[in-house]
């Protein structure tokens, strides 16, 4: 009886504690959004990696007749230059918008359905990148100039109102996160658009000095960080 008396309370002690029905519920939330999260990104990656293959498809070889000679061949691979810079270019914005998609959504907690939609709109608009980049290899005037340009600047709009929205009074970010972080955040999704958008209006004057002063794009990433 005494062994058993001393034996009820260790038994009672060492018993899991019972989970109440709201902490049950709490953790299936937390869990969700998790998995939600994770299959966001995992989507997005996707979308980035075949946008940026797709942009080595466009790099061919006009069509010639019959075999060329060392000689003819060596001319059309230098010919084919505009295509290697689009591609170079098309290959450093897309992996700039990665890298940047990537960094914010490492703070970003929790989702919703607008959220969703920005993502969503972001990814339409990375898949298309390969399309303006074949046409500004192609003819590299002003027209295809400011075309390949609008469109970096819509997918920097949308890459900007992915990290506004969820950071807007710590709606879907975490409160605790650095003030100085935040700011770096959103200067460095308004540095894109911002310098595509002023080579709109360079193009207008001369479409080399637009196409150049894209490279300010890599200059003030690295000032900001």
């Amino acid at each position: 009886m005494a062994a058993e008396q001393v034996m009820k309370p260790t038994l009672e002690a060492t018993s899991p504690i019972p989970q109440t029905p709201d902490t049950a519920t709490d953790s299936a939330k937390v869990e969700q959004n998790h998995l939600g999260l994770e299959r966001l990104v995992f989507f997005s990656d996707a979308v980035f990696a075949i946008a940026i293959t797709l942009l080595a498809l466009e790099v061919r070889l006009p069509v010639g007749e019959g075999d060329l000679s060392n000689t003819e061949l060596l001319h059309d691979l230098l010919a084919i230059w505009p295509k290697y810079l689009s591609y170079t270019i098309s290959f450093l914005v897309i992996g700039a918008f990665w890298l940047g998609h990537h960094r914010r959504f490492l703070f970003i907690k929790r989702y919703d359905r607008n959220l969703l939609f920005l993502n969503m709109m972001l990814l339409m608009v990375i898949a298309f990148i390969p399309f303006p980049t074949s046409v500004i290899s192609e003819y590299g005037n002003q027209v295809a100039t400011i075309f390949y340009a609008a469109t970096i600047v819509v997918a920097g709009l949308f890459s900007g109102a992915i990290w506004w929205y969820a950071s807007y009074h710590d709606r879907l970010i975490d409160p605790a996160m650095d003030s100085r972080q935040r700011r770096r955040e959103r200067l460095q999704t308004l540095a894109m658009p911002g310098i595509f958008l002023l080579s709109i209006g360079l193009a207008l004057i001369n479409d080399d000095l637009a196409k150049a002063s894209w490279s300010v794009v890599a200059i003030v990433a690295l000032l900001i960080r």
